[in-house]
């Protein structure tokens, strides 16, 4: 069997891979340094395995792509978020429980169908370099 892996993205790739996307997306935004994101990076492997087809699994990192990070107020790593429709609907921060995130997961997909009710709008005009 094909080794599924998350996929990398950047402040370039994101729209097209994480808003655009047809698949609800799980983004774990992480940091090189950081010592709880690669507690997790074995978990978020674990789910981009097992939700291969289901669910989007991506990671983002915030050194690099700090666009991104900004406009979706993360302010320390890691941080996790779902996205359904492109846009996001639930979130976790820190070295949460595997099982926490798996069952945000789990939530995410079985409430699709209102999944745009309980999401956030995005304001694409906000930054801090304005």
């Amino acid at each position: 069997m094909e080794e599924v892996e998350p996929v990398e993205v950047t402040d370039i790739t994101w729209e097209k891979t994480v808003e655009k996307s047809r698949m609800p997306v799980l983004v774990m935004f992480y940091s090189p340094t950081c010592p709880h994101c690669r507690t997790m990076d074995p978990y978020v492997r674990g789910f981009a395995r097992e939700y291969t087809g289901i669910v989007l699994v991506v990671k983002v990192d915030i050194t690099s792509s700090q666009w991104t990070a900004e406009r979706f107020g993360v302010m320390s790593t890691p941080t996790f978020k779902f996205f359904c429709n492109g846009k996001p609907v639930s979130d976790m921060v820190g070295a949460v429980y595997p099982a926490l995130i798996k069952r945000m997961i789990d939530e995410g997909i079985k409430n699709g169908h209102e999944c745009l009710e309980h999401s956030s709008v995005i304001d694409y005009d906000v930054s801090g370099y304005a």
